[in-house]
């Protein structure tokens, strides 16, 4: 069974019950913070190697760093096999910085976009941007509907139903 298979079946299986899947949650989210700070402080090296070394490297379990590498993977310059991944697979955490951070604001992982290291990447200004941008790119915005004794759209001063309404 992949890495990645097994990680999903630990961390979504509710028969351990509400409270066990809390507690593995809020201890995998400190975890993926800890290694986004440590991955923002160089935001241009692109860190490699098998899933286990990463895993070492950032001091966390091989399963946590599965988590980490599926969460982060949309948003890589280059993509990681993580259907298919082991602990001896090779890796890669070169991310995109603009995408990284909409993907946690799509994510509202608030503790990581709004990670200290951030500043150091961008202005205020530049993630306020990049925020809004993410924000309004998953906003739908109906048409307002047009009843028949509405004004024409088309500007022709009839009401809707004996003009562009009729067809």
């Amino acid at each position: 069974m992949a890495l990645l298979e097994k990680w999903r079946q630990a961390a979504y299986d509710e028969s351990l019950g509400q409270d066990v899947l809390q507690k593995l949650w809020g201890a995998y989210f400190q975890e993926e913070k800890n290694i986004y700070a440590q991955l923002l402080k160089n935001p241009d090296e692109v860190v490699r190697g098998t899933v286990k070394e990463l895993a070492e490297k950032y001091g966390v379990t091989v399963m946590t760093m599965t988590g980490f590498l599926d969460g982060i993977n949309d948003s890589l310059l280059e993509k990681n096999p993580i259907e298919e991944m082991e602990e001896d697979t090779v890796v890669n955490l070169g991310f995109e910085k603009e995408l990284l951070y909409k993907n946690m604001v799509a994510a509202e992982a608030d503790w990581l976009y709004e990670l200290e290291e951030w500043n150091d990447i961008f202005d205020e200004e530049t993630k306020k941007a990049l925020y809004k941008e993410q924000k309004s790119s998953t906003t739908i915005v109906k048409d307002a509907k047009i009843y028949p004794n509405d004004p024409c759209p088309c500007g022709s001063g009839k009401k809707y139903k004996k003009c562009c309404g009729r067809k």
